[in-house]
Order: C-alpha cells, then structure tokens, then sequence
C-alpha cells in the first residue's frame, strides 16, 4: 500500500523550487484574448481591499476608474491617483487563496509593490477600534501559505519593508501599530481553545490572508504589506464592525498612500 495513502495531502508531493506548470501570465493571457483586452501594465502600486468598502467608494464617489487592461476572471480594478501616487485597487480578495490569486495575477500584469488592508478580529488588548496594525508576522493556520513555503509557524514581513516603513504612518488620523496576526480559513472555526492559544503567542488581531500573502512574496521575491484593521471583536459585545466615516474607505487610502511612498 501506497504510504502516502492515508498522509495529510497538504503536506505532500511539495516541491518548493520547482517551477508552476500553470502560471499567472498564461491565464492573463488566454483572459485577455477571450475578452478582448488591452495589454495594459496595472499601476505600480496594487491594494488588497477584501471587504470591498474602498472601491464601493471609488465608483460611488467618481473618484476611481475602472482599469481597462486588468484581465482577472474575478475581480475588477479600480485605480486612483494619491496625491501623485496612483494605485490599483481591488476588491472581494477574501482568504488567502485568493488573495494570492490576485497578488501573483496584480505582479505579472506589472504591480511592484502590494498592500494589503483586510478587516480583523481583536485578540489583545488594542488601542480604541478602530485601528490599524502593520502585521509584521502571521500565524500560519491556513493552507495557501504551505504551498509557497516548507510547513513553519510563521510567515513574516521582510525585513527591508519593515525597516523602511518605521515613522511612515506617523502623521495619519488613525493610529497604526505593528504586530503578530492569526491567518485563519476559518473564521466561524475561532473557538476559545484557539483564541487562548493566539493570546499566548502574544498576537494581536485574527484575519484570513496575511500569512499567504507573505509566504508567497518570500517564494517569489515579491514586496507584499499587510495591514490589519481591527474592527470588531467578534461581534460579542456591542455594535461592531465599525470603520467610520464611508466605511473606513478615507482613513484606508491614506494608509495605502503612506505606505506607498515610503516604499517606492
């Protein structure tokens, strides 16, 4: 009998160096000859936004358009000029499968740099919600990331990003700290056993795509930044899952904006 029968499939027929039979560029490729699409590079700067709530805003308030390039079966992006910076913004990118979907499809279509800004769930003590927290590692309780990289505990910020971030958010209204997170595939799985457990690894908030994201940019030599926004605590207590004004789209994109320009 086969041992590899009765294994965790997750942790088998891994080759780490081996390069992917399907890539990115492929299916950009047969997506913009089906469609018809321009070959038009992505801006430099590609954000994350799972919950949605900063595009819904850009076509709300006719401040984004629509990219006419971008060949993503799933997704549609919306760019917006920062100040001088403009990014490409893409929404409903919830999990790490398919924020690492999106990331590896945002670097071949000509993304440098990619953020990220997904909602959180509050495991330690924080500021007043909601805030931000720069992830500067993730808890790899998730799958995606055991594809990019050999079974660990963490996946983690590189180190460069994180150095030339200190000081980069300083002037915002909302307060940004740095942290560990708790990627999870499953959100209505965050039993108390697991909430102890993250509490004892001194982790701050519980979201589902930082550790992916990270173990992809180590594999692929990518700049990936995470951001946490602590909204909730569960929906234990109170009103929650509040971001303030426009759904927290404002306070977003000036952290998007901060981050990118200390980085490009």
């Amino acid at each position: 009998m086969d041992p590899r029968c009765d294994a965790y499939p997750l942790l088998t027929a891994k080759d780490y160096p081996a390069p992917a039979v399907f890539e990115p560029a492929n299916l950009l490729r047969e997506a913009r000859r089906q469609r018809n699409l321009p070959d038009i590079a992505v801006p430099t700067v590609g954000l994350l936004d799972p919950d949605g709530d900063i595009v819904r805003h850009l076509a709300a308030s006719g401040h984004g358009r629509i990219h006419p390039g971008w060949a993503c079966y799933h997704t549609q992006m919306w760019t917006v000029d920062l100040d001088g910076i403009e990014i490409g913004v893409v929404g409903m990118a919830v999990g790490a499968p398919f924020a690492v979907l999106v990331a590896e499809q945002l670097a071949a279509s000509g993304a440098e740099l990619i953020l990220s800004i997904t909602s959180a769930g509050q495991i330690a003590a924080v500021q007043e919600l909601p805030c931000f927290v720069l992830i500067e590692k993730a808890l790899r309780d998730e799958g995606t990331s055991v594809h990019y990289q050999p079974p660990g505990r963490w996946s983690r910020l590189d180190a460069e990003l994180q150095r030339r971030l200190v000081g980069a958010f300083d002037h915002l209204a909302e307060p940004v700290s740095r942290g560990a997170s708790w990627t999870t595939d499953a959100p209505y799985r965050e039993t108390a056993c697991a909430i102890e457990a993250a509490q004892q690894d001194n982790i701050v908030c519980v979201e589902m795509e930082a550790a992916g994201l990270y173990a992809y940019a180590a594999a692929r030599n990518q700049s990936v930044v995470c951001f946490a926004h602590i909204t909730n605590t569960m929906a234990t207590e109170g009103a929650d899952f509040e971001k303030g004004a426009d759904n927290g789209a404002h306070d977003a994109l000036a952290l998007a904006r901060a981050a990118a320009a200390a980085l490009l």
